[in-house]
């Protein structure tokens, strides 16, 4: 028989918008809340490198039912970077694989070639990520020194821009969709102007809809117990770019039997509701029930349920 999964009556449930600082990894700093606040119901959406710092959605409770609808959402970074070698990792925590003459590249070079992410629509996954390949993480296999298969994901980068360029370093700023290798983006780069490059440092600004600005510090977290339910999200709130509406105790009672609801019996006075929308439905009492969406049927508009929060 499985182990039974640990439960806590200090249990929350939401979402902690955290600043992960550089150095541990996202698992690290899931791990230390965990231990801290008996939180044993916890995952993050959308993991950062240990090398990176920034936002970090992490999830609690019932709120892990959230993440796929988290995780999914554009990301937007700052970072630096210095040429005239490579790693194999692609950052400066890496082997070094390969050194470059930088003496003919220009500052200009480095701008441009930042600015040319803009139109990249695919790259290649590093070596050293957590990419499966039939079931095991890329990095288990290139640690190994086994070799690891070379696999190309479909991206898309918008208002990537150089914010400092001072020989051999460059900062810069990229918004990307979500899964996007920023060490990637270096690293070709550097392919590109034949001298190679690393990333130095990365920080996620914003991990849609969420900011740094509304990012709290892990050692502050942790150092402050009596304020942990505070700066957790609630589930009803979690979800601010999506639409909210409360149902009445009947309607709760359908939805809980996995009915369809009529559009207009959710939100009378909605007129512009399409096809595809979704909405967080609360309960009477504000509570979350459950994320759904709009569909046709036989030429009528219904919502149906993506994701129940009740329990």
């Amino acid at each position: 028989m499985g182990r039974k999964p640990r439960t806590s009556p200090f249990q929350k449930h939401g979402v902690l918008v955290l600043n992960k600082p550089s150095g541990p990894t996202s698992t690290d700093c899931l791990n230390s809340i965990k231990r801290e606040f008996k939180q044993y119901k916890i995952g993050h959406a959308g993991t950062l490198d240990p090398l990176a710092e920034g936002v970090l959605l992490v999830m609690l409770g019932q709120a892990t039912k959230l993440g796929p609808y988290l995780t999914g959402h554009d990301k937007v970074y700052t970072g630096s970077l210095s040429i005239g070698r490579s790693t194999d990792t692609y950052d400066i925590q890496g082997t070094e694989t390969f050194t470059g003459d930088i003496s003919e590249i220009t500052e200009k070079m480095v701008e441009s070639e930042i600015f040319a992410w803009n139109d990249l629509t695919s790259q290649e996954v590093p070596a050293y990520s957590a990419a499966k390949h039939k079931g095991k993480p890329l990095y288990e296999l290139a640690r190994k020194g086994e070799e690891t298969p070379v696999k190309i994901k479909s991206i898309e980068i918008f208002d990537a821009e150089p914010l400092e360029v001072s020989l051999p370093m460059a900062r810069f700023r990229v918004g990307c969709s979500a899964g996007t290798y920023i060490r990637s983006l270096v690293h070709s780069l550097g392919s590109r102007l034949g001298c190679g490059a690393v990333m130095e440092s990365l920080r996620r600004e914003e991990s849609r809809p969420y900011r740094l600005s509304e990012a709290h510090k892990l050692d502050e977290v942790l150092a402050d117990s009596d304020g942990f339910e505070a700066r957790v999200i609630p589930i009803a709130d979690a979800l601010p770019h999506w639409h909210r509406f409360t149902v009445s105790e009947s309607l709760a009672a359908n939805i809980k039997n996995g009915a369809r609801i009529k559009v207009e019996d959710v939100c009378p006075d909605q007129k512009d509701i399409i096809e595809g929308e979704r909405a967080m439905i609360l309960e009477t009492d504000g509570t979350a029930l459950a994320l759904m969406e709009t569909k046709s049927f036989d030429e009528r508009l219904f919502w149906v349920i993506l994701r129940g929060l009740w329990g």
